[in-house]
């Protein structure tokens, strides 16, 4: 029996010296993120994403980012690469196009335009059923995560987020145990057809959304656990400001309602494996190596926050009983209704806004 279990621990520790010492696809960098805010006081766990009622059950999986138009219709772009717009009175589904990607996050421009931000192809848009890409590349990178758009109200900038120029959506693992920072928030320019890099270095830029007047752009990095603003506007122009960082969860899609709420997505709440091995470079390589599923797994459960114009939390709404609906990577408010969308369920979300 003692040679036995020395000779497993010598197979292991050759094979942990293998994981660390050969070639690996990513190149971890060291981080030590501050420990996990408890699930109490603001961030205390309850029911209150329990009633949400589930909205075109079966007809694709993974509505990952909504938006709503004028007459209240929701988009949103599933796993088969479907792009496609819910009438909620109705309850008629129709499609709209196939990017043949992921479509991720959309957005509706003023003239009723379809812009979908896709992890594989870029940034495309829909009209007549027709998929034109709009952008691929910028600053001589070109995109591998493209995730969230936002258009502005003249129509003419599309806001949008390239999460890793490291990895793709297939590889998505790869890039949070990387921890490298190679994402970056654009701008699109539609007269011009040009594609500006706002800001680069960012940790997973996830979530983009514009905020009051279009004076800021408001993102998140999800392997950051934090949400940002980057001015547009008047002095501070070219600034990023935090505005809420150290989140108990990772931050998805953000949205602004318009008048005083910032609506902030929660994936999953963090995993406290991933956050121990983040100051270990070499350790993360070795998890890398591991087979998937023996890679930090998240927990689904249902999570969305509320934060005022200064990052305070205001709502704070969860459930994680039997059936919950996640994970949540989307919320958009429209009057006495929330609209939810998911990375993976079949189903668009809907619940009563606090």
């Amino acid at each position: 029996m003692k040679k036995l279990l020395l000779l497993l621990a010598v197979l292991l520790a050759g094979a942990a010296g293998w994981a660390a010492l050969a070639p690996s696809p990513i190149d971890p960098q060291a981080w030590n993120p501050p420990q996990a805010p408890a699930l109490e006081g603001v961030y205390a766990r309850n029911d209150r994403l329990q009633a949400i009622q589930k909205l075109a059950v079966g007809a694709g999986n993974g509505p990952e980012g909504v938006a709503l138009d004028r007459e209240g219709r929701v988009y949103a772009g599933y796993l088969d690469g479907r792009v496609v717009r819910l009438d909620i009175a109705s309850g008629k589904l129709d499609e709209l196009g196939n990017t043949g990607g992921r479509p991720l996050g959309v957005a509706i421009g003023p003239g009723g335009e379809v812009y979908v931000a896709d992890a594989d192809k870029g940034l495309v848009q829909i009209e007549n059923g027709q998929v034109k890409v709009l952008s691929t590349t910028a600053g001589g990178k070109p995109f591998r995560f493209v995730d969230d758009v936002d258009v502005s109200a003249d129509g003419n900038s599309l806001y949008f987020s390239d999460a890793s120029a490291r990895f793709g959506i297939h590889e998505l693992m790869n890039d949070v145990l990387e921890h490298g920072g190679s994402g970056r928030l654009l701008r699109y320019d539609r007269s011009t057809g040009e594609t500006t890099v706002l800001k680069d270095g960012l940790h997973f830029p996830n979530g983009v959304a514009l905020g009051p007047g279009e004076d800021y752009l408001l993102f998140d990095e999800t392997a950051r656990y934090q949400v940002s603003r980057l001015w547009l506007k008047g002095e501070k122009a070219g600034t990023v400001e935090r505005l809420i960082e150290n989140l108990p969860g990772f931050p998805d899609n953000l949205s602004f309602n318009g008048s005083d709420r910032i609506w902030v997505a929660i994936y999953a709440p963090r995993l406290p494996d991933l956050d121990r091995a983040l100051p270990y470079p070499t350790l993360r390589k070795i998890i890398q190596r591991l087979p998937e599923s023996l890679h930090p797994q998240p927990k689904i459960q249902s999570f969305a926050l509320g934060l005022d114009l200064d990052g305070k939390v205001v709502e704070n709404l969860q459930y994680d009983g039997p059936g919950a609906y996640g994970p949540i990577t989307s919320v958009e408010q429209r009057g006495e209704w929330l609209y939810l969308g998911s990375l993976s369920y079949p189903a668009f979300g809907r619940v009563s806004a606090p």
